[in-house]
């Protein structure tokens, strides 16, 4: 019989019943709170004290909260809403695949070549704007690419799963996953970039060693492979039936370019927010409308279609806002932080944050969702930091990274089984194949974590 894993939304559900119970069984109480130097609120160690009348919430607070949970998140959903909508409009161009599609082909004959660039290109996407579900189309044409090459379909499946898995891990400006955590942990959005693109480097230059590293044994004994020759099924198109690359698609290319030069000026120099991120957003899609000539009408279908994707996401917001707003309604959020920080605090701060990267690698396996862990942990993780001694920023470090690099083995990611199931490769011989990079990762993760607490990163 096999184990499947409910829905996110689900499991939030659940989570909130849970945490709802646990207003009834745990202690109430609370620490002091101080105003910190980047203006985040943060919790004073050593103040915590019980509440003798704390409120009983009603059953029926699983069903009040969940709006007042919206309304609280409101800025945050509106946001993924908007950039949903942009990455509509992108998509409604195919700019992106026949980009895709013509530089791998050149490389088809360069076998390192075109696993270097294929690891690099998903691992920027996923690094700066957070693409994952966007790759799913083009999982073919990286298959076909592959067989020509006499690369297996676990070739395939690693140039865009790891680079996947290493671009939410060494997240940048991911608009769903760094971005949102540090709106949550009080901190500038976008703030540290400069050290998050040196991590980015070093973890793709892993990711890149462990693909080719498996490619080249293979192209040398295939009979080492883990999976087969990718074969085209019926209607799979072949390399040369490609979408072709035009004037167009090369200007919205370029207006991609622009925007990531934005996105990084504005957070490094300007402090952005989301209402400016949320615009230029906005902007990139009115342009990429402009560029690519598309009707008005059309582009306005193309944005909302691109919103109603994130729909389920932006509900997840909401749900992941409920169980942290039971908690704070039940006064017992001090609690579980006091609860937690116990053993934590025993240890120097460079082991607690370690220790941090551990406990959030956990939750990844039951929350695989990085937009839904985020709400669900960094409102518990952000303050822990204040107690065990570390910066909110080195939280989301050790947010980020279990969320990204335990994501590409988690059988409860939704991503990772379309594409191992588009490519034919089982997820056995996934595990087999991506368990020692993910080792990997997580020691980097460790070691980038140590390094953070050492700096003081802010």
């Amino acid at each position: 019989m096999k184990l499947k894993m409910p829905p996110n939304l689900l499991l939030m559900l659940g989570f909130m019943a849970l945490a709802l119970v646990a207003t009834w069984l745990i202690p109430a109480g609370t620490y002091q709170t101080a105003t910190s130097g980047t203006g985040s609120v943060a919790i004073v160690p050593g103040t915590y004290a019980t509440l003798p009348d704390a409120p009983r919430l009603p059953p029926w607070t699983l069903a009040t909260v969940v709006p007042r949970a919206l309304a609280q998140a409101q800025g945050v959903i509106f946001f993924i809403l908007l950039v949903g909508g942009a990455f509509g409009v992108l998509r409604r161009t195919q700019a992106i695949e026949a980009g895709i599609s013509r530089a791998m082909t050149r490389f088809r004959d360069r076998q390192g070549l075109f696993i270097l660039f294929g690891v690099a290109v998903f691992t920027l996407l996923s690094s700066f704007f957070g693409m994952a579900s966007e790759y799913i189309p083009f999982v073919g044409v990286l298959a076909a690419l592959c067989a020509a090459l006499r690369l297996d379909a676990m070739s395939a499946s690693g140039i865009l799963l790891v680079g996947y898995g290493v671009g939410y891990g060494a997240s940048t400006t991911n608009p769903f996953s760094v971005i949102l955590a540090q709106e949550i942990a009080g901190l500038p959005p976008g703030s540290g970039l400069a050290f998050r693109l040196g991590v980015l480097l070093f973890a793709f230059l892993i990711g890149f060693h462990h693909v080719w590293s498996y490619a080249r044994r293979v192209h040398a004994d295939p009979r080492r492979a883990l999976a087969p020759l990718w074969e085209a099924k019926d209607g799979e198109a072949a390399p040369e039936a490609f979408v072709p690359m035009t004037r167009a698609r090369v200007g919205v290319l370029v207006l991609m370019v622009l925007a990531l030069v934005g996105l990084m000026s504005g957070v490094l120099f300007a402090h952005w927010s989301l209402p400016q991120l949320s615009a230029l957003f906005i902007g990139v899609a009115i342009a990429v409308a402009v560029v690519y000539r598309l009707r008005a009408t059309e582009a306005c279908q193309a944005f909302i279609a691109g919103a109603s994707r994130m729909t389920g996401t932006a509900l997840l917001v909401g749900f992941a806002r409920s169980i942290t707003l039971i908690l704070e309604d039940g006064q017992v959020l001090h609690t579980v932080i006091h609860f937690l920080s116990g053993p934590l605090s025993q240890w120097p701060p460079h082991v607690s944050a370690v220790g941090m990267l551990l406990i959030q690698g956990l939750i990844d396996v039951v929350i695989s969702s990085g937009t839904g862990q985020a709400f669900a942990t960094m409102p518990i993780m952000a303050p822990l930091a204040d107690l065990v001694g570390v910066t909110r920023q080195v939280a989301v470090l050790a947010y980020q990274f279990g969320a990204g690099f335990i994501d590409i083995i988690t059988p409860t990611n939704p991503f990772l089984l379309v594409i191992l199931g588009i490519t034919g490769v089982a997820y056995t011989s996934w595990v087999r194949f991506v368990w020692p990079l993910v080792l990997k990762l997580m020691i980097f993760g460790a070691v980038v974590m140590v390094i953070a607490v050492e700096v003081g990163l802010q």
